[in-house]
Parts: C-alpha cells; structure tokens; sequence
C-alpha cells in the first residue's frame, strides 16, 4: 500500500492509469490489424469480397454450434451429477398430486386447505385487531395522526400458500419439533385508512415469500403435548406492494425501493431472527425463554481476498477495459457489514475479521454479495450463500467460495465455530480486535417513571417558578426508549408511548472484548425529547462471579424517581473457538492378541521373504489419534519421540492388521500404516524418490500431518468413479512460507503413469483448496473391490535426494455408500515412520 500517502484530487488521473489505458489502445489496435489483415490481403491478390464473407460465415456458424454444443455438454453433466437437486427444482413449480413427495422437502396440500377455509375468519380477527388495538396505538403516536381511522379493512379471497415444508427430528433434541415453511402470500387484500381528511393512505395487492421456521417447544407429556409454539423467518422475506391514496407515491421508482425495504425492516424487528413470535399454550412455559432463548454459538468470518473478478470499469466510451473497485457486504438476518473498498484490483485483499451471533444451525445462513464501487449506482460482481449448519458441524471452514450469478469470481473466507461457556478458565482477551465473549441481554420492563426529568431534579436551583413546576408535574405519561451501549456498540429499543410502566420485551447481543473493564450501560431516555429518565451501569465483570454467569433481578434507576427501576436479565458466555473433530481410528491388537496375528503372517509370508534378501521388520505401531488435530502443523502436546524409517515387507505381511470396520453409515477410516506396506508404496509412486529418506524435518516432527477432505461417488448413468479433493488443513510446513503442494490420486491395483491423476500445485499455504474433480472409468461392482489411494506431496523438497511425500492415506470403497456418496476428513500419516518413546 505505498500509494496510500498520496491524495489524488477527483478527476485526476495518474501517470499509471494513462500507461495502462495506453497499452491497452495499443493491444486493441493490434487486435483490430491482426482481424483486418485478411480482408486487405484478399484485395491484393485480386480475390472476390465473397471469399472474405463466406469464410467469417462459415467460422461464426462453427463458433456457435461449438458454444451451443459446450452448453448442452454442460447442462447434461450438471444434471447427472446433481440429478436430485435438478429435479427438486423443477418440480416446486409444478401442481404434483398431493400422495407425491421427497424424503426432504415434502408438498403440503392439507396444510393450504385449512389455510384456505380459515381465511374469511382471520380476515374478521384482523379487521377487529386493526380497528380496536392498532388504530389506538396509532393516535397516541403523535398529535398529528389523532384522527387517524381505518375506513376498509378487506383481507381478500386468496390465503397464503405453503409450497414446501421439511421437518428435522433427527437433527434436534427429543424435546422439540421444527419445521421449515416455504410459505408464499400473493395476496388481493385492500385495506384504506383516513390520516386527515382529505388525507388518505392504503395498501394492496401484498406479495410475500419467505422460509418460515416453526419450532414446537417444548413437548410435554400433557395436553396439549406442546408447551409452546415459535414462529420467526430464518432470513429477510422479499417483499412487494402496491400503494393507494397519498402514499401512491411510493410507487414510483425512485421511493418503491426504500417503501419496500422500510416495511421489511419493520416486520424483521417483528419476526426475523433473533426476533421471533411466541406462542405459549402452558402455564409452565417462560415467554422470555421461548422469545429469546440463547444463542446457539458465534462464527468468526475472516474476509480474506478474492481473486478473478469480473473488470466493470471502462474507459474511451466501452473501447477499453479498466478494472474494478470491489468491496464485500457480508449478511446474516439483520446484521450487515459493508468492507473497505479496494480501488482498481481484481484481486483484492481485505483482511478484515466480522463477528455473527448464530441462533438456528442449521438454517442461518451469511450472504456475501461483491459490489463494484462506482460513483452513480455500484455494479454486481456476484454473490454467495452458506449455510452456519455446516461451520457447525465442521467448526474450521478455509475455502474458496465462488461467486454466483457472475461470469467468473471467488471469495477466500475462513470461518470459525465459537462455542458459548461458562467455564470462567477459558476466558482469553486478545489484542486483535476479536471478542472473547458474548453478553445476551434481555430488556424486560420499567416502572415508576418520571413523567419529566423535572419531577427528580431541583425546581428551585434553576430558577422556575412553583406554577410553572406544577404544570411540568401534571404532564401526561412519558413516550420513552431505552438505548444499552457498551463502549462504541449502541443499541436502542422500541418507543413505548405514554406510559410510565413501559415493557419492552426485547433481547440485545453484544460482544465483550474486556471484561474486567467494560461496563454495560442502559439509559431510559424521552423519545421526542431525548432527555434522561434514568440510568443502570453495570459492570461486566459482576457476571463472572454470579451463578450461571447471569443476572435477573430490578434494579434502581439512577438520576431518576425515588422508586423508579429497571427489570432486565444479563446474561454472558465465554467464547471458546472448537477445534475440527478428527475420526478415531481403530486401535492396534494387544499385545496378547497380536501373537497369533504375527505367528501367522509370518507363516503366510514365508515363501516370499525367502526369495528376498534377508531383512529385519520391525512391527509399527500406530500412533494415538483420539485427540483433535492441532490448530498448527507443527504443534502438539505430545511429549517429544524419535521415529525411525520402517523396513520393507511383503503385502500379505500386512493384511491381517487391517483394523475393524466402524459403523456402517459413516466412511471407514484407516491408517496408512496399517494398511500399506512399503512395498505396496513403492509399486504405487512411480517417481525416483521412493527409495530415498524423509526429509530429518519430517523425521524429527511431532504431532499431526495434518487431514485431507475427499467426496467420493459414484454417476451411475455414466458408470463413472468421481472423486472430488476438496481441500487440506494442517499440513507438515516445509518452509517459513508454508509449503507448495499438490494430490496424487491412484486407483488401485491401478499403478502405471497412464492411471496416475494428480491435482495442481497451491503454493505458500498449509491449508490448500483445491476443489478439483477426477473419474474413473470403473463399473459400480468393480469401484466397490478397489481402494483409493491417496498421497499428498511437496511439490519442492529441501533437497532433490528426499521423498515427496508428506501425508497419505487409504480408503476402502467397499466401505463407502458409493451410490449415496458422502464427504469427510481422512487423518493424513506416512507410512515408514515409526514412531517410539
């Protein structure tokens, strides 16, 4: 960033920028001579123009059939590899019979049935709620709607749509149900409303869709079951209308948009996570509990960079392409943060740390979307989703994520799962701007408010007189707010209007980068006013002796009336990052079980070690891997051994320590060691340093080589084996800078170059993504015989004389579900290393 010191003036344009658009005239004029060319070289030879237009002819009826031609490959490929996902899409458009339905996402015919016969009755609930409840609550607003009125209230013929639902059992506690939703309200109501004669105002025509998540919470062994119903929308619903009266100024293009948004913003204060809308059907059930539960976790988002970016800037009317000014706004419900912008790069690094709180995982979801930052209106360059349930369930994401509905585009995050604790031990506060905990807080109610600040402050120190006192002390109820900040983060509440008692019922989130010095703050303000009604400061590090880590109790206003308090419930977790589970593997034989085991591989290996030069084995042992794999290759917290290179043996010397199967739903998971031989691993890399030593880095290092995610299934309609390597974490370092590496793919017994596969070179990164794709042609019955043999390699070694390899591993097909395919993480070890105390 040297150009950083530099102001350029609006409009000025650099030396740099003129070089550039320089040599891109130049490449443009090159491209035009080098097209223009043939048509000058026809006339000099005396040829006919017809030659010139039928050889264009004939080359753009070839282009396009090529592009017409890829397509159709393209679409072909992508509907066989995701031939479900195709068809499910397809098919929510379509009017199935109500007995057809998926194992995920089932139709709901009886659900739009009831919908439909109950809608007159609704329509006659809401007309009596907007009448007797809003409309009063309207009035007391502001003096200026006091003859605010509905005149129409008419809610329409057609009732709201449910087009999917999906249910989760598994996936929850036995104490609830949930269900998602995919609810659609293309509604004809029409409701009018008089604001001020002749002022009117209305609405009608209301279209909206969205995921609506039901949770029944809890199930209980009385009537009626469940204790409690939640509703709320997992992400924003879209959102459209059309507007009557006076406001039908809102439909045009300039104000639809902001109309539009403003009422989303409304109903996701109402019911958009974390807001949500509670029914309790029990005397037992909370409503602060069912409304505001705790959180689930927190995901750490890393916005790292992005790279291949599609260039919008142009200069010379459109002739000449510039870059692109990209900067980030990642999305999860209502919280939305909005990157610095990065001028002229299509490959900009951000480097920037953004904080979410997650309450549904599975369901919530970050949306990324990349914007080109112009001075008029900014121009897409793609977007993504992904949804929390998987940074759940892997806890470490490093990926490249690429960018849709774009021509090209990726976006490198790293996302980590932070779980909420109460252990006190695990609190650590960090220099680098990360928060180290989380403070849930929920704003119950007040009572006993001044009506003024006069009523608690001294009439006669400012001078007024005892009338005009009197006067202040017979003012009605006070509209108040109340605004909670901790340091530079402030939120405010609703506006309660004239009421001295107000609830508020709301829940905040903050996170908690110092404990011990932080304070929260809640200040009960005057909505119109903005003056003080009282105040609550709170230090934060009362809660880390309380029980639970919360506090719920009133406490006394300050600067406020004599009996004035505020109710609300404190509650804080400790932030601690989870770690990516690591699959236990099958434990070696005992000692008294590994007797038999050796007496008869010695038998079975008899013949073959007679015709080899006598050598010694030594017996591996496998190392201990229950524990989760460290945040860096090179640490460990394992006391300190020796390895020493393993000898040759023979195959069958080895087939009897295959460890047991695990269980039949997950991928077996095995140890090189165990399975390998060292003279399976000669035959099967086939580059000239099988028979040289590991590097004495290798040798000397303690601890994990770190993992490789591998999706493995099988295309039954092309009789194809696809193998995906999706990416690395934690390997062995061969440089400060990380190591370059890359994926050696063999099906075995499949061993000769032609059979080799292999993917491209990531440089300078422990945790590669590759995300390359490699088939097989193999018949299913015969994929499920074969075993894939895996290998990671530096791509430069300390020296020429040393292997490449610095992780493999082994996986068994015929322990895979290849027709249902699944994705894991599979402990990387290196054969020929022992490993002794």
């Amino acid at each position: 960033h040297g150009s950083e010191g530099q102001i350029d003036k609006p409009g000025q344009i650099s030396a740099k920028d003129v070089n550039r658009i320089l040599m891109e005239f130049l490449i443009f004029l090159g491209r035009s001579v080098l097209f223009l060319y043939p048509v000058y070289l026809t006339g000099s030879l005396g040829l006919s123009i017809s030659w010139v237009l039928l050889i264009l002819t004939m080359w753009t009826v070839w282009k396009n059939n090529r592009k017409w031609k890829d397509a159709r490959l393209d679409t072909a490929v992508d509907f066989l590899e995701n031939e479900k996902h195709v068809i499910n899409q397809e098919l929510k458009s379509l009017n199935m019979p109500a007995w057809i339905n998926f194992s995920e996402v089932e139709k709901a015919q009886w659900i739009n049935k009831i919908l439909q016969q109950a809608w007159p009755f609704f329509g006659m609930y809401m007309e009596k709620l907007l009448k007797e409840n809003i409309q009063a609550s309207v009035r007391n607003s502001s003096v200026h709607l006091k003859t605010f009125t509905f005149t129409k209230v008419h809610f329409g013929q057609k009732a709201p749509r449910v087009t999917g639902v999906r249910v989760y059992t598994h996936e929850v506690e036995n104490m609830e149900v949930i269900l998602d939703l995919n609810l659609v309200y293309e509604g004809d109501l029409q409701i009018d409303a008089s604001v001020k004669p002749p002022i009117t105002a209305g609405v009608k025509d209301i279209q909206i869709e969205g995921m609506l998540r039901v949770i029944l919470d809890p199930l209980v062994g009385q009537i009626p079951l469940v204790g409690g119903i939640t509703m709320f929308f997992i992400r924003r619903p879209t959102f459209q209308v059309n507007w009557t009266g006076m406001t039908n100024l809102l439909d045009s293009p300039a104000l639809r948009h902001f109309s539009e948004s403003s009422i989303v913003d409304i109903i996701a204060s109402i019911m958009v996570l974390p807001n949500r809308l509670c029914i309790p059907l029990i005397d037992q059930v909370k409503v602060d509990e069912m409304r505001f539960p705790l959180p689930r976790g927190v995901v750490r988002v890393s916005l790292l960079e992005a790279r291949d970016l599609v260039a919008k800037d142009t200069y010379m009317m459109g002739l000449v392409k510039g870059k692109s000014d990209p900067y980030a706004i990642l999305r999860v419900g209502n919280n939305q943060f909005k990157s610095k912008t990065i001028k002229e790069n299509l490959n900009p690094q951000w480097h920037e740390v953004y904080e979410f709180v997650v309450h549904e995982a599975p369901g919530q979801e970050l949306e990324a979307e990349v914007y080109d930052e112009d001075k008029d209106s900014d121009d897409f360059l793609g977007r993504f989703s992904l949804d929390f349930g998987e940074v759940k369930r892997e806890k470490k994401i490093n990926k490249w994520f690429k960018l849709e509905d774009i021509e090209s585009g990726e976006v490198h995050l790293n996302l980590q799962w932070l779980s909420l604790q109460t252990d006190t031990s695990l609190l650590v506060e960090t220099q680098d701007g990360c928060a180290c905990a989380m403070l849930a807080l929920y704003l119950d109610n007040a009572s006993n408010l001044p009506k003024d600040n006069s009523e608690f402050t001294h009439n006669d120190k400012h001078g007024k007189h005892p009338k005009e006192a009197k006067v202040q002390r017979k003012q009605i109820n006070p509209s108040s707010y109340a605004e909670i900040s901790i340091d530079q983060q402030s939120k405010k509440s609703k506006v309660v209007f004239t009421s001295k008692d107000p609830v508020w019922e709301e829940c905040f989130t903050f996170f908690v980068h110092s404990v011990n010095n932080q304070v929260l703050k809640v200040q009960v303000k005057v909505h119109e006013k903005k003056t003080l009604l009282g105040v609550v400061t709170l230090p934060l590090n009362r809660l880390l002796n309380a029980p639970d880590m919360t506090l719920d109790q009133s406490f006394l206003l300050e600067r406020s009336g004599a009996n004035s308090q505020l109710k609300m419930k404190a509650t804080m977790r400790i932030l601690k990052p989870e770690k990516p589970e690591t699959k236990v593997l099958s434990k070696p034989p005992s000692k008294t079980e590994a007797k038999p085991q050796a007496q008869a591989q010695k038998e079975q290996s008899q013949p073959i070690l007679q015709s080899q030069p006598q050598r010694q084995q030594s017996q591996v042992s496998q190392p201990d891997l229950t524990s989760t794999m460290p945040n860096q290759a090179s640490s460990s917290s394992e006391p300190q051994t020796k390895y020493t290179p393993h000898r040759r043996g023979s195959l069958l010397a080895f087939d009897g320590q295959q460890t047991a199967p695990s269980t039949p739903n997950q991928l077996r998971r095995y140890d090189s060691q165990s399975l390998l031989s060292e003279n399976a691993i000669a035959h099967s890399r086939l580059d000239l340093t099988n028979g040289l030593p590991y590097p004495e880095a290798i040798i000397n290092h303690k601890g994990s080589f770190g993992a490789i995610s591998l999706t493995v299934r099988y295309a039954n309609l092309r009789n194809k084996l696809v193998v995906v390597v999706n990416s690395c974490r934690n390997l062995f370092p061969c440089s400060e800078n990380g190591t370059d590496s890359y994926v050696r793919l063999y099906l075995l017994p499949d061993q000769t170059w032609r059979h080799r596969l292999r993917t491209q070179v990531k440089k300078k990164t422990v945790n590669p993504s590759f995300d390359e794709k490699f088939e097989f042609t193999v018949p299913i019955e015969d994929a499920k015989t074969r075993k894939l043999d895996v290998s990671v390699k530096n791509n430069r070694m300390f020296h020429t004389r040393e292997r490449k390899d610095i992780g493999m591993v082994l996986v068994d097909l015929s322990q895979v579900e290849l027709a249902k395919g699944l994705t894991e993480w599979f402990e990387l070890t290196l054969p020929g290393l022992k490993k002794t105390s």
